[in-house]
């Protein structure tokens, strides 16, 4: 354990249960067909009251820092709304999705967050401190999704960074998409998400700094896939509750697959070599 881990005051960031914060943005038409297509999904001409992809509020009203208020990782500094961890790698290892209304082109959406949870626990690549935080999304029909999301930071880690052990071979597939996991594609959906972490479009940072073998794909792209394969298996309807977690990171550089069996109830992601890298399940 480091000395910054062993220092790492857990009732004091546990002071940030409770924490909310809210902000509102407008699903664009723009938005909608930039979105669709990074999601590998029909762009169309979408026009006020066509459904957005389920998980367009990923991209919706998203904090924007100062340039100078950025740490070395692209990410904004902590101790705001989120607990002032002092771990220095962040990444999203996931969280669970309630589907309950759609969001449409031209819907006025309000996020309201709150800090659910903080806790720690000693891992593989040593110490690591979780935080949860709940979201609600409204537009003015009501609640359209409820959502929490789980966040993990980490200590730096001497060396290159070595994929966790692989679990078991997943089953064959009932429904696979294969795509390529470009700089392009890490670059859309930073854009969209006005996602600073260099971890996803800058290689010397995330191969020098950080040790990784490539760019990483996000956490919440690999979901939303995930979510839209299963929506594409029930004509189109998003799950009424989405749950997942990565198992272990996915780089840039080449093809990747999202799967689905069970009618869509089970799914996941996963490398060229097959090896899932997100798993969830989703019901109706």
């Amino acid at each position: 354990m480091s000395a910054v881990a062993e220092k790492i005051d857990l009732d004091h960031l546990r002071k940030w249960i409770g924490k909310t914060q809210q902000a509102s943005d407008i699903v664009t038409e723009q938005l909608t067909k930039a979105l669709r297509s990074t999601l590998f999904l029909d762009i169309g001409a979408p026009k006020t009251g066509d459904a957005a992809p389920h998980t367009v509020h990923w991209c919706l009203a998203q904090p924007v820092a100062a340039m100078n208020a950025l740490g070395p990782d692209g990410h904004a500094a902590r101790g705001e709304f989120l607990p002032p961890v002092p771990l220095q790698r962040r990444m999203w290892a996931g969280g669970e999705l309630q589907f309950l209304d759609t969001l449409r082109v031209g819907d006025a959406v309000t996020r309201s967050s709150k800090i659910s949870d903080v806790t720690m626990k000693t891992g593989s690549t040593g110490t690591l401190c979780f935080v949860s935080v709940e979201h609600t999304i409204t537009t003015p029909r009501g609640v359209a999704i409820k959502e929490r999301q789980d966040l993990v930071y980490r200590d730096v880690a001497k060396g290159e960074q070595k994929p966790a052990a692989a679990p078991p071979p997943p089953p064959k597939a009932q429904h696979s998409e294969t795509h390529m996991a470009d700089p392009v594609l890490l670059f859309r959906y930073s854009a969209l998400t006005f996602n600073g972490h260099r971890i996803h479009y800058d290689r010397d940072y995330v191969t020098k700094v950080e040790g990784y073998p490539g760019l990483v794909f996000h956490g919440p792209l690999q979901a939303a896939l995930l979510v839209e394969l299963a929506a594409k298996l029930h004509d189109g309807k998003a799950p009424l509750r989405f749950s997942y977690r990565g198992v272990q990171p996915l780089f840039d550089g080449a093809e990747f697959s999202v799967n689905a069996n069970g009618g869509g109830a089970e799914l996941w992601s996963a490398n060229n070599a097959s090896t899932p890298t997100m798993k969830a399940t989703a019901n109706w």
